[in-house]
């Protein structure tokens, strides 16, 4: 992988859109592997990361003369990978082994996700979970993930022990994911409200 500055980026689109391949390869060679990482923590699976990678570069080459220098290339890269991981998902919805999958990595990473990066229907979605959670893992919950205290901090507020702050966290995901799963459309709708904020690239 080579590293190319924003103005780099920028003379190569403008080279791209006049079609020229060797632009499009360096443009490759800088961000095929970003944007394999991406997707893969999403599919989780090695050949569909690929087939999708593909289809990323292969879209860009196709509609390179409608790229605007000006726009950020990563930012379109990164629309353009969410839309086609949500093609996949959404075919992929009736093979609940798939999903799970995703959803076991999905409800990991909305611990470790801003929340100001969740849309508000995901935000939503993970509300109606999280209040059919016991008091005392709602409690654990709200004030690690939501209002973002460490487990120490947590289990001075709670007056528990800092392993039991993680117990509840551990089985609030485990039900969270549970839930879910017994939701396919639900389910499909949350891993989607998350694609936002994992391909989001800085320009």
């Amino acid at each position: 992988m080579i590293f190319l500055e924003d103005a780099e980026i920028k003379a190569l689109v403008i080279q791209l859109r006049g079609g020229s391949e060797p632009a499009f390869n360096k443009l490759y060679a800088a961000l095929a592997k970003i944007f394999y990482k991406k997707i893969f923590a999403m599919v989780k699976e090695e050949e569909v990361t690929e087939d999708i990678l593909q289809h990323l570069f292969m879209k860009v080459w196709q509609k390179r003369t409608e790229l605007d220098p000006e726009r950020s290339f990563k930012a379109y890269l990164g629309t353009i990978a969410q839309n086609l991981v949500y093609d996949y998902l959404r075919k992929a919805a009736s093979n609940k082994r798939i999903i799970e999958t995703i959803l076991i990595t999905a409800v990991d990473f909305y611990r470790h996700t801003e929340e100001n990066l969740i849309s508000k229907e995901t935000a939503e979605i993970i509300n109606q979970a999280i209040d059919q959670l016991s008091p005392q893992r709602k409690q654990a919950f709200i004030l690690c993930k939501i209002e973002g205290n460490s487990y120490e901090e947590t289990s001075k507020l709670m007056g528990v022990s800092v392993a039991t702050v993680n117990s509840h966290m551990v089985k609030s995901l485990r039900f969270l994911k549970d839930h879910l799963m017994q939701n396919p459309d639900m389910a499909i709708a949350f891993i989607v409200g998350l694609l936002g904020s994992t391909f989001t690239i800085k320009a």
